[in-house]
Parts: structure tokens; C-alpha cells; sequence
């Protein structure tokens, strides 16, 4: 319990800042065709960063488990070559091509709008390589159960990152923003660097692991690739409504993204490491138990949460985000937004422990089937509820897909065990 409360505040606090930073370039510049293009140009970094926290760590952690400090480091060194190095060409690709590839996902821009998104999305781009260094970071710290470090050093990154976003934003506009968030990145991989400071022995990146772990992790990074393009869906559609949409829309969403990953941190992540001893033991009695107990405290809290919200949630939003260029109308907008998202939070949280469970076994081929069919069905169902409701309908789509991966993954959970 000790543990759980520790993690839960740093990652607390870290979304915190994370929804200052958002928080306050939205209120200082305004939803509008600026914030709509930083926020677009976020899309393909945040749909390597979604890649990475569902395949990297989510098999590398369970491979590095139980292991010796030196072989961990001489395995986590190989493994973060290969991922800097993959990273790297794919960084140099997306920059070179950014003039073709950017203006295809926002149809809606005029040509002003889709220049400085280019310019946005090149910025943020940079921050790859170093997100990729940081899943095998994080993926060692966690494998060891060295839980605290691994989510102070993000906290410690993100003030600093404030602060230069304070001062930055009112002189250089929304370049600021976007070149802040690379340097929050940065920080953060110095930080985590003493977990690999060890010299290895023999980084080899043709180890027994690493063939281990891309034979895991290549359907999980295919099937992710694919299902984790959601944002770029719905920037791509929401570009073509008014101005200020997007944004909103993209707040509404990293609020409850936010909610997640604290969640995540606080229960899911200790539970992974826990759920892989069981598995190599063969006990499924206590995997059993200990998944089910996860779940429940989960479900109580992310239900409990969005009845309070649905309470009390236009006045707490007035609070915090109506302020400089945020009116009354886009608070009203702002939470009717959250409610029609609402089962993103409580499937998406409850999801995170049903797909672990799988993962901490060492499955990572049932959860992405799952996961790749309903995206299959999601899609079309989604453009057609877009077509009719706008963005309610975009909404409301996006909770039900999430609601329906996580019921799936649990009836499959219980009635056909991972080991």
C-alpha cells in the first residue's frame, strides 16, 4: 500500500504537470488554428510513445524480471542499441518526408495551417529516438522493481520543462511549446540514465534476448502500429470542423489519458513484474487472485470518479481552464466532451490490468487480436458517427470501443487462462 501511494503521487504529479503544460498554452494562446496544429503535429510522436509503452515495456519488463544485475545490464544495453538505432532511421524518414506525408492528415487546414504544423510536427519529431531510449529505461528500472526513480525523474524533467514553457511561450509562440516538449524528453533520459551507466560485459544485439524479445514483441508492434492510429483518425477528422475542436477535443482525451497513466503507475505497473514471478511459477491460483483484486479496486475507482465528474465537472473545469482566451462556451463544450468520453476512462483504466495479465505471461499475440479486430470494426463505425453527430458522435464511439476491448479481454481472461 506504502508503494502504491508513493507511485501514485509522482505519477500524479507528473500528469499534473503534464496538464499545466497543456493547460497553459491553451488558455495563453487559445483554442484555434495555432493550439490545432501543435496538437496535429503531436500525433505521429504520441503514436510512437503509444507503440512503446504497449510493446516495449510491456514485454521487455516480464523478459528482464528475475534476472541478475549483469546480465539485465548486459541484455537492457544490446536491446537499447537496436532501439535507438531503429528509432533514429525512422526519425530521419519522418523529417525528410514531413512536406508529403503531414498535409494527407489534416485535410481541413488551409495552407498556413498545414506550413506550421510541418514545422510543429519536424520539432516534435526530435523527441523520438529519446522516447525510445527511455522504454528500455524504464523497462530495466521496472524489471528490477525500482519503481520510485523511474517516475521522480519525470516529475523533476516536467518542472523544469514548466518553467521554460512559462517563460518561452509569451516571447516565441507556439514554436515554444514544441521545442520544450523535446527538451522535456531529454532531461528525462539523463535521468534515468544512472540505471545504465554499468558497463556490460558484451552488449550483443544479436543476444538470445533480444531474438527472444522481438519474437514477442513483432506481433504486438504490428497489431499496435495499427490499432494506435486512432489519434491520427480523429485528428484527420477533426481538422475538417471549426476551429478551436481539435483542441478541445484533444484536452477532453489527455485529461483522461492522464487519469490513466496515474492509475496505471499506481496499480498496474507494480502488478506486472508480480504477475510474471507467478506465471514462471505456474501458479494460477494466486495470478488469479491477484488480477481479479487489481481489477476490482480499478473498476471502484474510475466508476466512482466519473460520477463525481458528471456531479461536479462543469464547475471544476470553470475553475481551471476558463481563464485568458477561454470562454464560457468552450468550458460547456470542454465537458460535454468528457462525458460522451467517459468509457475511455473506465475501459481504458480497467483495460490497462486485463492486458498486462496477458502480457506478464508472455501472451502478446491474444490481447492484440483482440485489440486489431475491434479497431477493424471501430473504425468505420466511428466515420459514420462522425458523419451524423460530429463530435459527440466521435466521441461516444471512441467509449464504446474502449468498454467493448476491455470486456472482451476479460471474458476471454476467464474462461481461457494465459498459462
Amino acid at each position: 500500500m506504502k508503494q502504491t501511494l508513493q507511485l501514485g503521487a509522482l505519477s500524479a504529479t507528473n500528469i499534473c504537470i503534464t496538464m499545466l503544460f497543456l493547460w497553459y498554452v491553451v488558455t495563453r494562446i487559445g483554442p484555434g488554428m495555432e493550439t490545432d496544429a501543435l496538437f496535429a503535429g503531436m500525433t505521429v510522436p504520441q503514436l510512437v510513445l503509444a507503440v512503446i509503452n504497449e510493446s516495449l515495456i510491456n514485454v521487455l519488463v516480464p523478459i528482464l524480471a528475475g534476472e541478475k544485475e549483469s546480465q539485465l545490464i548486459n541484455d537492457a544495453w544490446g536491446l537499447l542499441l537496436l532501439v535507438a538505432g531503429f528509432f533514429g532511421a525512422l526519425f530521419i524518414l519522418l523529417y525528410i518526408g514531413a512536406p508529403w506525408w503531414v498535409p494527407l492528415t489534416v485535410p481541413g487546414f488551409d495552407d498556413a495551417g498545414v506550413s506550421l504544423t510541418v514545422d510543429l510536427t519536424r520539432i516534435q519529431c526530435m523527441g523520438m529516438v529519446l522516447v525510445g531510449i527511455n522504454g528500455v529505461q524504464w523497462a530495466a528500472y521496472r524489471a528490477r522493481q525500482r519503481f520510485l526513480w523511474a517516475e521522480l525523474a519525470p516529475v523533476l524533467a516536467g518542472v523544469v520543462a514548466l518553467v521554460l514553457l512559462i517563460w518561452s511561450l509569451p516571447r516565441f509562440g507556439v514554436m515554444a511549446a514544441a521545442w520544450v516538449a523535446v527538451v522535456r524528453i531529454g532531461i528525462e533520459t539523463l535521468l534515468l540514465a544512472p540505471g545504465m551507466l554499468k558497463r556490460p560485459f558484451h552488449p550483443n544485439i544479436k543476444s538470445e534476448v533480444s531474438r527472444y524479445a522481438w519474437q514477442r514483441i513483432k506481433p504486438l508492434l504490428l497489431g499496435t502500429v495499427y490499432y494506435k492510429t486512432d489519434p491520427l483518425v480523429d485528428r484527420f477528422l477533426l481538422s475538417m470542423v471549426g476551429r478551436g475542436s481539435l483542441s478541445l477535443y484533444y484536452l477532453a482525451y489527455q485529461i483522461y489519458v492522464a487519469g490513466c497513466q496515474v492509475l496505471n503507475k499506481a496499480i498496474t505497473v507494480p502488478l506486472v513484474p508480480s504477475l510474471s514471478m507467478l506465471c514462471k511459477q505456474r501458479n494460477r491460483g494466486n495470478f488469479r487472485r491477484t488480477y481479479r483484486q487489481s481489477l476490482l479496486k480499478m473498476g471502484a475507482i474510475s466508476f466512482g470518479s466519473l460520477f463525481i465528474f458528471a456531479l461536479f465537472g462543469r464547475i471544476l473545469l470553470n475553475l481551471l481552464v476558463g481563464h485568458w482566451n477561454i470562454n464560457a462556451g468552450d468550458v460547456t463544450q470542454l465537458w460535454w466532451i468528457m462525458i460522451w468520453l467517459g468509457g475511455l476512462f473506465a475501459g481504458g483504466a480497467m483495460g490497462q490490468i486485463s492486458s498486462s495479465s496477458f502480457y506478464a505471461a508472455g501472451n502478446t499475440v491474444t490481447p492484440t487480436r483482440i485489440y486489431m479486430t475491434a479497431y477493424t470494426v471501430y473504425i468505420p463505425a466511428k466515420v459514420v458517427a462522425f458523419y451524423f453527430w460530429g463530435v459527440a458522435g466521435l466521441a461516444v464511439a471512441t467509449s464504446t470501443y474502449y468498454m467493448a476491448i476491455f470486456a472482451v479481454q476479460i471474458f476471454v481472461l476467464e474462461k481461457e487462462w494465459v498459462f
